[in-house]
């Protein structure tokens, strides 16, 4: 079980409660498809995604990015308990969609590069941290089927 702190919580709800779902989750979806191009493939039914301006544009990649983005809600409201909370999730991208759970790390990578970008000098060091550390723990549960 993770231990979290109370700046740890307070940061997180902060963040959550701040943040806009649609421009992060677009903007996070759309740089992890164009840095990481492989996760490409599991977004074959979401038009052209042919270069990084149509990845930019794509109102599916939008769509899905705030979906995501909305999915930590699950995390964020169950600290302390977010590998259980994500069991189904992990059940769907392991056994249904077949999601590298790689890909999960990588999502997070970027998303941490939008809120970085998002929230500017708040973002600091010890933000970073948090937010790290909270998104490890999520990549961790939604990975918890793959071990």
């Amino acid at each position: 079980m993770v231990e979290w702190t109370d700046f740890e919580r307070q940061t997180i709800a902060d963040i959550f409660g701040k943040i806009d779902y649609e421009t992060v989750g677009a903007a996070a979806l759309s740089r992890c498809l164009i840095v990481y191009p492989w996760t490409q493939r599991y977004f074959g039914n979401f038009g052209n995604l042919y270069n990084a301006s149509a990845i930019k544009i794509n109102p599916m990649i939008a769509k899905h990015g705030t979906t995501i983005v909305h999915g930590l809600d699950r995390a964020w409201k169950n600290l302390d308990n977010i590998k259980d909370a994500y069991t189904e999730l992990s059940i769907l991208h392991s056994e249904t969609i077949h999601v590298d759970p790689d890909n999960f790390r990588l999502f997070s990578d970027c998303l941490t590069i939008t809120l970085a970008a998002q929230m500017g000098a708040e973002f600091n060091a010890d933000v970073q941290a948090v937010v790290q550390k909270f998104l490890t723990v999520v990549v961790n549960a939604l990975g918890k089927q793959y071990h």
